[in-house]
């Protein structure tokens, strides 16, 4: 993302049911080496549906009154060394290389 974007990762904000997994949670922090944040409501597409309805109606005044409504409900620090990340970053590399060609 960040070579694509030109813009350095501070921190991830994530989303969705995968985000309930604290492992998984933790790795991303670890491989990417940047905090990631789990908000109060993970399900942000449902939840972005529902600001778009209440702004249209009148039910929220404006788009900051959105952002005073988001809240952290967890977050993971990276743990693990840049050296160990690298190293995991091969293995994983390799396990996907072979997988090519598994079926034809």
């Amino acid at each position: 993302m960040e070579a694509d974007s030109g813009v350095k990762l501070k921190e991830l904000k994530v989303d969705g049911g995968m985000v309930y997994n604290d492992l998984l949670m933790q790795f991303q922090a670890d491989v990417l080496q940047v905090p990631v944040i789990r908000p109060k409501v993970a399900e942000t597409t449902a939840l972005g549906a529902a600001y778009a309805a209440g702004l249209a109606v009148g039910f929220w005044g404006s788009t900051d009154d959105l952002r005073e409504n988001w809240g952290k409900d967890a977050a993971w620090e990276p743990r693990m060394d840049e050296a160990k990340v690298a190293a995991e970053y091969r293995q994983w590399k390799k396990a996907v290389t072979r997988t090519f060609d598994w079926i034809e």
